[in-house]
Parts: C-alpha cells; sequence; structure tokens
C-alpha cells in the first residue's frame, strides 16, 4: 500500500471522530443532612487515590472516564463533616457516576460551627462552572491569601491579608494585599458565599501591597483599627513586623494609612533586633476590640485573642507608648471535658445578642489537630474570667489559625456571629495540600442560640 494510500485512508476517519461528544461530566452535590445546605471542602477520594473537592456551591464535576457507569467507593474527608462509619471502620459511601446526571451526597455535621464558604483564592466555583452554573462569578486572580486584618474605617470595611500567593509565583505579594467591601458584606447569611472583594490595584489593574516598608523581607501588618484624632478625622493606624527566615521578627514598629495614596506610611520604628534588644518590645498587635469602661472611657484593646494591651481610643493615645498598658490574659481555659484548653491565636468581639463578650480562638497543640481545633468562650468584661470553653470546629491534620470574629456582618441583636480563619497545610503532620483551598480564608457561622453552646453561656 503506498503512503498516499495509507494518509488517505487515516483521514477518512478524521470526521467521524470530530463529530464525537466528549462525555458530560456527572454532577455530584454534597449537602447537610436536614438543612440541604451545600458543603464547601469535602473530599470524595477513590480507592485509587483520585480526589475531588466541592466547591463554594458545594458541587463537583465528576468527569473521570474510568469512573463513570460502575459502582464507585469514596472515602469522604470533610473536616467536621463526614458519613457514618461501616463494619471496617471506613467513612465513605458508594455511589454510581453517570454522564449528564446528578447524584447527592448527604453529610452529617458533626461541628457546632456551619461552614459557609471560602472567601479568598482562586476557582471558589470552579465545579459548577464546568457544569455550566455560577457564570458569572470572575476570581480575583488572588490563588492565596494568608491571615486576615480588618477594619472598618470612613463607612467601608478594610481587609488586608497577609503573604498573598500568586499565578506567577508563591510570595507574588508580600507587604500585605488589601481591599474593602461594604460593611456588612454578605448577599446572605447561608451558603454558598459570594463575597466580592474591590482590591487595591497598580496602574495596570494588578493587585499590589500597600505596606512597602524599608528593609528587607516580607512586612506583616497587625492590630488595624480606625481611631479618631483631635479634630474627630478618622485615621486608620496599624503596626508592623519586618520578617527574615526562616519567620523571626527583626524590627517591629508603627504605620497609618494614607488616603490619598491607599498605602501605609511609616510612623516610627519601635525595635530593630541587636545584641542589646533581642526581643520584639510590647506593642499594639493582634485583633483590636473598643470598649468603653464603667467610667465611660473609651480604650482600644489589642491581643491575640485575648487582650494584652490597651490604650484610650484616640489617634493621640495610639502612638504615645507611654499611654499603653500592658495586660495579662487569662493563660488557660476550662473545657467541657474537664480539662485545660490554652489559647494560641483568635480574637473577640462584643455580642449584642448575648450582652456579653466572645472569643473564638485556636488551641494551642489541640487534638486531632495541632493547630486546628477552634473553641468558644464568653465573658463579662473583655479581661476575664473566660467560662468554660466549648469546641465548635476540628480538623483532620490540617491546620487553621488566625481567627477573627467578623461582628460587622450582621445587624445589631443577631444570633448569628460569622468567624474566618487560615486554612493551610503548614505546621500539621505530612498534610496533604488541599488544592485551591489551601492557604485561604474560609468563613464559618456560629448560632449563638444552638444548645451545643450552652457550657459557655453559663
Amino acid at each position: 500500500m503506498s503512503i498516499r494510500v495509507v494518509i488517505f485512508s487515516i483521514l477518512a476517519f478524521v470526521p467521524s471522530f470530530a463529530h464525537a461528544e466528549t462525555p458530560k461530566p456527572c454532577r455530584i452535590e454534597v449537602v447537610e443532612k436536614g438543612s440541604g445546605w451545600p458543603v464547601p471542602l469535602v473530599e470524595l477520594r477513590t480507592t485509587h487515590q483520585m480526589r475531588f473537592i466541592t466547591d463554594n456551591a458545594g458541587v463537583i464535576a465528576m468527569d473521570a472516564p474510568e469512573l463513570m457507569g460502575r459502582q464507585i467507593w469514596f472515602d469522604v474527608i470533610g473536616h467536621g463533616y463526614g458519613v457514618p462509619k461501616d463494619g471496617f471502620g471506613m467513612r465513605g459511601v458508594r455511589i454510581t457516576p453517570e454522564p449528564g446526571e446528578t447524584l447527592r451526597i448527604e453529610v452529617n455535621r458533626m461541628n457546632i460551627a456551619k461552614r459557609i464558604g471560602r472567601i479568598t483564592g482562586a476557582g471558589l466555583f470552579a465545579e459548577s462552572q464546568k457544569l455550566g452554573s455560577n457564570l458569572d462569578w470572575q476570581d480575583s486572580g488572588i490563588h492565596g491569601s494568608d491571615s486576615v486584618q480588618n477594619a472598618v474605617h470612613r463607612g467601608r470595611l478594610f481587609w488586608a491579608w497577609g503573604d498573598t500567593t500568586m499565578p506567577n509565583y508563591p510570595l507574588g505579594i508580600f507587604d500585605m494585599s488589601s481591599a474593602t467591601t461594604a460593611v456588612q458584606p454578605l448577599t446572605s447569611l447561608e451558603p454558598p458565599l459570594r463575597l466580592r472583594l474591590d482590591y487595591f490595584t497598580d496602574d495596570k489593574g494588578r493587585q499590589r501591597g500597600v505596606a512597602k516598608m524599608p528593609g528587607s523581607g516580607p512586612t506583616w501588618v497587625t492590630a488595624y483599627v480606625s481611631l479618631p484624632d483631635k479634630t474627630g478625622t478618622q485615621r486608620l493606624v496599624g503596626s508592623y513586623v519586618k520578617i527574615k527566615p526562616p519567620l523571626d521578627a527583626y524590627e517591629s514598629g508603627l504605620c497609618v494609612w494614607n488616603d490619598e495614596t491607599s498605602r501605609f506610611d511609616l510612623l516610627r520604628v519601635l525595635w530593630t533586633q541587636s545584641d542589646a534588644a533581642p526581643k520584639q518590645t510590647p506593642m499594639p498587635e493582634g485583633h483590636p476590640a473598643l470598649w468603653k469602661d464603667a467610667m465611660g472611657k473609651e480604650w482600644v484593646l489589642f491581643g491575640n485573642p485575648l487582650p494584652t494591651l490597651r490604650c484610650p481610643a484616640t489617634f493621640e493615645a495610639w502612638q504615645d507608648s507611654s499611654t499603653w498598658e500592658v495586660l495579662k490574659p487569662q493563660e488557660t481555659l476550662a473545657s467541657t471535658d474537664g480539662g485545660k484548653v490554652k489559647p494560641h491565636s483568635g480574637s473577640i468581639a462584643w455580642s449584642d445578642f448575648r450582652k456579653r463578650w466572645v472569643t473564638v480562638f485556636m488551641e494551642n497543640f489541640g487534638k486531632p489537630s495541632v493547630f486546628g481545633e477552634l473553641w468558644y468562650a464568653e465573658a463579662d468584661e473583655p479581661t476575664g474570667p473566660w467560662s468554660t470553653a466549648v469546641k465548635v470546629l476540628t480538623h483532620e491534620n490540617y491546620t487553621f489559625y488566625n481567627p477573627r470574629i467578623h461582628p460587622e456582618f450582621t445587624p445589631a441583636g443577631s444570633p448569628v456571629l460569622f468567624f474566618e480563619g487560615t486554612y493551610t497545610k503548614e505546621f500539621a503532620r505530612h498534610a496533604h495540600a488541599t488544592p485551591r483551598y489551601d492557604y485561604n480564608q474560609i468563613l464559618y457561622r456560629l448560632d449563638l442560640d444552638d444548645p451545643g453552646l450552652e457550657a459557655a453561656q453559663r
């Protein structure tokens, strides 16, 4: 047979291949049993280690050809959401994916906190979009955001994150990416979460850092708060640290937001590491909370989670270290199991519904995850004493640190309390990074009238 005839024979088959349709994915919806709410961040894992993870709509676009048309076992891994164990102690389901069909998996919520969705990162609705829904959603272009700071300033809610992962480099922004939203930015108190962030960008429309302080290494800004100056003008302020490898601070100071340039300006260096001054001096850090004492005096409290420093709630007092009062926070809280729990990071806020101060914090060296167990407690005063702590969130060998309460998200008197934190494999034991979710912010909801919180409310 000549070469010309062989080529002709091959070409004769091309039209049939060209018109063959790619099988449609199988739509898998993961919902909470009882409420029917979609559950983001639920992983389905096959016996040959394929991993499929729900997006913010609780959806998976199952497109693996070898799984179609046959019964498949999936391990269900949900960080506080799951299914009962079988006789061998395995938690999973058997389903039969078919192209173009929709299957639903119900999972039980073991956490008191309810997962609402991922705030930052890429592919928030990627699985849904493969199936033709949520096509109006556009991601920000940022891939990862670490440790949020928030402050209400001049009618907007300001957001800032530490090291930020971009598509073109793991440490794409290392001097605080930032955005704003409305003070109450949620369109719904239920999932799916669709929170649009208005990022500060450069002249090419790319997200940029807002706290470029002199010196090498990343800049981290903490203790975001808006305070009035002597003229009554609100000033957005923060404390910064400069970081050297591996994660050591070598300088700290105060910075002030410039409303004209939309950047932080250096106000004053407080400490530079040296043989004479090896350790950082006390300064405002963590998450601030405004408080009026029994005498009617306004204070701003700084802590992570419980207050470690306070000063009068004015711009002038904030920058005058002679007005700073160092506080000694409660080292441990009683837990519902009769033991003690030591806070590591977190925040406090006033609850208008509870008429008390509340805290959500990450436990120091918890179980089953070393830095992924979160607790809730209450107090009559922001300095304590704090009530019995109730565990509200757990993780399976994964880290969830620096939780920040969002009292701004809901109207006064609402029983709903939101908090977010950073979901990351860092500091876990050989954890496998969760695609898209790793090193990003995830939002949870606590219903303060939930009977599971009663031990903290006595």
